[in-house]
């Protein structure tokens, strides 16, 4: 799944109207399981200039990367922040690992050959879905609709209470990008 889709469909789902001030950890918990990717992608093209053929087909698998994100993808290290936040009596921080978790129980069913040690590091079992988020060859054209579809009814669930008009921009934005990536990746 997209990372922006991460922070607005876990802030639908752990956000509360009451409580706006959690919103930004709920978004960066959201995000956070994907920062390594980030971080990889700027090493790769502008440290290490590797070539952009090699960069997702050789770079992306090396186990210091591999091990990197299957750091923060880990559902069982981020249900022991939950527990070690609850322990502490640490609302921010129990919010930031569940969306962690959330966004690791969406990634579950839409990574095909991409997909995550979501069980790191007591295992290095992947689930290798039938469904990519992105890849064509495994649906991606079709989830890539689905998951636009259930950002844009987030955001519409959203829009009611979200207050700052720093998040209502950037969530219409990411929607605009959707649809014009939707267009440019699988219906020209």
């Amino acid at each position: 799944m997209n990372t922006p889709s991460h922070a607005i469909l876990n802030l639908a789902a752990l956000g509360r109207p009451a409580k706006p001030q959690f919103n930004l950890a709920i978004a960066l918990g959201g995000i956070l399981p994907d920062i390594p990717i980030f971080i990889f992608f700027i090493w790769a093209v502008w440290i290490e200039k590797m070539p952009r053929a090699e960069i997702w087909t050789e770079g992306y698998y090396q186990p210091f990367w591999q091990n990197a994100i299957a750091t923060l993808h880990s559902i069982p290290l981020a249900l022991m922040g939950v527990g070690i936040a609850a322990w502490r009596n640490w609302q921010t921080g129990r919010l930031v690992c569940l969306s962690m978790v959330l966004h690791d129980l969406l990634d579950l069913p839409v990574h095909n050959d991409d997909a995550h040690r979501h069980f790191f590091p007591f295992s290095n079992y992947r689930f290798i879905s039938p469904i990519s988020y992105w890849d064509p060859d495994h649906y991606g054209n079709i989830v890539a609709v689905v998951e636009m579809l259930l950002v844009l009814a987030s955001t519409i669930y959203l829009f009611r209470w979200v207050r700052s008009p720093i998040s209502k921009t950037l969530m219409v934005g990411v929607n605009l990008f959707y649809l014009i990536g939707l267009f440019v990746m699988y219906l020209r």
